[in-house]
């Protein structure tokens, strides 16, 4: 980004982010709104039975690539014993949640950072509730997916809950998740 990033000895930094190149950023995409453009993308390779490894790696950001000659960072994805798989990993469902809860804390830290709201601790659970039937097929009115999703976040902070539910609503993932988003799904053989 072509703005000025604060050093560290003139960094403002709040919750452990740094505010000042916060607010640099901010200021870059109010001046120049393509570079507000990402696109994250990742691989996933079937390993056999439940058993597949997704890899992400490079993304695009900024005007530019980043992580380029980096290693990534690699997930299992598996599935437990009841569902037929041997365990290998977390299942799908299962980083969907994790994807949410750590949206949600990082928005929430990052947002409040940016409001000067000090904020010691974050802790957050989530559940929710999947109805085997309609991933099996076996009713056409039953969701394949969560029904419902609960996330309940602890919070150390000053600021009003209110406040806090507020920031966090500003999680990207929390978005996808709460108002779907267009997925297009391409099947090619070989």
């Amino acid at each position: 980004m072509s703005a000025r990033v604060a050093t560290k000895e003139q960094a403002t930094v709040v919750n452990g982010v740094n505010v000042s190149a916060l607010m640099d950023t901010i200021a870059a995409v109010k001046q120049n709104p393509e570079i507000a453009a990402f696109r994250f993308r990742g691989t996933n390779t079937w390993l056999g039975g439940d058993h597949n490894r997704s890899t992400f790696k490079q993304f695009y950001g900024a005007g530019e690539e980043h992580r380029s000659g980096r290693q990534g960072f690699v997930l299992d994805n598996g599935e437990p014993e009841v569902l037929l798989g041997a365990d290998e990993g977390a299942n799908p469902a299962e980083h969907l949640l994790n994807a949410l809860m750590g949206c949600l804390t990082t928005t929430m830290a990052y947002h409040a950072a940016a409001r000067g709201i000090e904020i010691e601790a974050i802790d957050t659970e989530a559940d929710g509730d999947i109805d085997l039937r309609g991933f099996l097929g076996l009713s056409q009115t039953i969701r394949k997916g969560y029904q419902t999703i609960r996330v309940r976040m602890r919070v150390k902070s000053k600021a009003e809950p209110a406040t806090l539910r507020e920031l966090a609503q500003f999680s990207p993932i929390y978005d996808v998740v709460s108002k779907s988003v267009p997925v297009d799904v391409a099947i090619e053989t070989y």
